[in-house]
């Protein structure tokens, strides 16, 4: 969340309604906060969508590994 001070600022430079009934000659403190993040984190199946091809099951990455274990034998 971002978050924005500025201590002894013009009154006079606030706009227009956020001015009224204060005295322009005056200064004053301005906090602004965002309300909403600016970043929202992913969800789960946004960042499983994300992955990139190509994806194995358990019994063909066994088998590769089987297959490259058999290599290095021969």
């Amino acid at each position: 969340m971002n978050e924005i001070i500025r201590k002894n600022y013009p009154a006079s430079q606030l706009p227009e309604d956020l001015r009224v009934g204060i005295d322009p000659s005056s200064r004053v403190t301005v906090t602004v906060v965002e309300d909403t993040p600016s970043h929202k984190p992913m969800t789960l199946e946004e960042i499983f969508a994300s992955r990139r091809p190509p994806f194995r099951s358990a019994e063909e990455i066994v088998t590769s590994i089987r297959q490259l274990r058999d290599e290095w034998d021969h």
